[in-house]
């Protein structure tokens, strides 16, 4: 008597390679982006007006030179009481991050997703040819596997 495999037929299944699964697919392309010489008030105001937690910093090119966050304007704003210096003539050049980590447009959805673990940033720019094009979040992210589901995880 031979050995029977009781797996059965397997249902043919949508495979995830049916899905458009890059960066680029659900980046955000419409950016609050910010220059280096406004003032950390201007920057709080757009950030509470838009309720995002910061954004990149652009120069005139459209090339990324840094990112500002909430973190970045809450220190300043407890640097100058702190030193009792006057927040209006601070510009965010100096206070924004230089070191900006950014992720591939090409990069697939699920490696993305690893990267938000390993870096524990919320968001990432993404650049083409030196150019600002397009934020993926982390609310992107989920965005993308709640279409995967509805399509393939059933």
């Amino acid at each position: 008597m031979g050995i029977k495999s009781f797996q059965g037929a397997r249902r043919q299944q949508n495979t995830v390679d049916d899905a458009p699964l890059t960066v680029s697919d659900y980046m955000t392309r419409d950016l609050i982006t910010f220059t280096p010489n406004q003032s950390i008030e201007s920057v709080m105001q757009t950030l509470i007006k838009h309720r995002i937690s910061g954004g990149p910093v652009v120069n005139e090119k459209n090339e990324l030179i840094g990112v500002i966050s909430e973190g970045d304007c809450i220190k300043q704003i407890s640097e100058s009481r702190y030193y009792n210096m006057p927040m209006q003539d601070q510009t965010i050049e100096k206070h924004m991050g230089k070191n900006v980590e950014t992720i591939d447009g090409n990069m697939n959805i699920f490696d993305a997703a690893n990267k938000f673990l390993q870096a524990k940033r919320r968001r990432f720019p993404i650049l083409e040819e030196g150019k600002l094009v397009g934020q993926i979040s982390q609310k992107d992210v989920l965005k993308a596997a709640m279409e995967l589901k509805q399509q393939n995880w059933k």
